[in-house]
């Protein structure tokens, strides 16, 4: 009986301390934070990119500054709530578009 109420007591301590991790992480188009709750760059309307050859860039027209990054691209780390971020995969596919 003692054993049956220290593998019970186990499992229980086991799931409280699993509910104290994130289940989800985000997902490879997720803009990130957006300050303040506003879409301020436009990123979220674009979502739809994600998956899309990076070409599709050049027949569109942006009113905000717009910066493509390509692996291994270097990148400033400042951060531009008005600026859209694409990020570009070695198949020249777009996995990521957010403000910064």
């Amino acid at each position: 009986m003692q054993k049956l109420a220290r593998m019970v007591a186990g499992l229980g301590f086991a799931l409280a301390a699993a509910a104290c991790v994130p289940v989800s992480e985000p997902f490879p188009g997720d803009p990130g934070p957006v300050p303040g709750g506003v879409n301020q760059c436009g990123a979220l309307d674009l979502q739809y990119l994600v998956g899309a050859p990076a070409s599709e860039l050049d027949r569109m027209r942006f009113n905000k500054p717009v910066r493509v990054i390509y692996p291994d691209t270097a990148v400033t780390m400042d951060y531009s709530a008005d600026r859209l971020n694409f990020e570009v995969d070695r198949t020249g596919r777009i996995t990521r578009v957010n403000c910064g």
